[in-house]
Order: structure tokens, then C-alpha cells, then sequence
């Protein structure tokens, strides 16, 4: 049992590094809208890069932000009928949703973002609007190492739902302070 615990805080490390990535990339989106509507409005000039940056940083946030929020619960789920069972009903749901539905997604994302990331690469892709970024192959790329994160996360789901099978962690106690450790 005591590799387990390691594994799950280990995962737990990787998920709270994603919930960062995805924090900062947010930050710096909030700065460059802010930068993109001043100079559009105040000086009247338009940047494609910048705009183009817009999406490039909410595809992070968005993405790295789902191995974070699977880890600390706060992701969409029918919560009607889940809050009221017990610790471990609500394990035995993370677990099997965690093999049946996350293991399974993070596979494909891989395996499909790859070929896309890949071939974006090999035909130098870029920005098709002048002023544009170049290299549209790195947001791509994003996908499939998020994927890994998605499968980290979904293996830290499982040694979760494990520990609180065994008794030594509770669902309940975790969300009152907040989330997942």
C-alpha cells in the first residue's frame, strides 16, 4: 500500500504542474487581450500574432487544465446523484470512469493528436494570415503531451479511489478543504 501512496502523490505533482502551466498561460492570455484591445482602440493598430497568441494560450489553459481538474474533482459530473453517496460508491465511480472512460480518451488524444501535431510539422505549417505566427506545429504538439498528463491524471483518479477504498483518505473531508491534495 505504501507504493501507492507515493504514486499518488507523485501524480498528484504532475496534475498541480498542469493546474500551474494552465495558470500562467491564463495570466499571460489576460495580458495580451488587454495589450491587443489597447492598441486596437487606442492606437488603432491590429497585430495577427497577437491575436493569433489569443488562442494559442487558451488552447493551454484548456487543455492543461483538464488533467488538473480531473485531479481535484472539478470536472463535470451528475454531482445530483453522486454528493450523496458514500466513500466508497463515489471511489468505485472514479475508478471504473477513470478506466473505462479517461485511460481510453487520453489513448486516442495521443495517438491522434501525434498524427496531427506530426503532420503539421512536416508540411512546416503556419499561420495562413500575413503577420501570423509561424510554426502552428508547437500549439499543435500540445495536444498529444497533454494527453500524458490526461493519462497521469487518470492513474492518480485510480490510486485516489484506491486510498479511499482502503479508508486512509475520504472524498468528503478533501472537498470541504477545498480540493484533492
Amino acid at each position: 500500500m505504501r507504493w501507492i501512496i507515493k504514486l499518488d502523490e507523485g501524480l498528484a505533482r504532475l496534475s498541480n504542474l498542469c493546474g500551474w502551466v494552465a495558470c500562467i498561460a491564463m495570466i499571460l492570455m489576460a495580458v495580451n487581450v488587454f495589450y491587443d484591445v489597447v492598441s486596437r482602440y487606442a492606437f488603432n493598430e491590429v497585430s495577427i500574432g497577437m491575436q493569433e497568441m489569443e488562442w494559442h494560450l487558451y488552447s493551454i489553459v484548456f487543455l492543461f487544465g483538464i488533467p488538473y481538474a480531473l485531479r481535484t474533482d472539478g470536472h463535470v459530473r451528475v454531482d445530483v446523484f453522486y454528493t450523496n453517496w458514500s466513500n466508497k460508491a463515489k471511489a468505485w465511480v472514479n475508478l471504473v470512469g477513470a478506466v473505462i472512460f479517461v485511460l481510453p480518451f487520453a489513448y486516442l488524444i495521443a495517438t491522434y493528436g501525434y498524427a496531427f501535431a506530426l503532420d503539421s510539422y512536416s508540411m512546416g505549417e503556419g499561420s495562413g494570415d500575413p503577420g501570423g505566427l509561424p510554426h502552428r506545429y508547437l500549439i499543435k504538439s500540445v495536444i498529444p503531451i497533454t494527453a500524458f498528463f490526461i493519462a497521469t491524471a487518470g492513474l492518480g483518479m485510480i490510486t485516489y479511489a484506491l486510498r479511499v477504498m482502503s479508508g486512509e483518505k475520504s472524498y468528503a473531508s478533501e472537498h470541504s478543504a477545498g480540493g484533492l491534495a
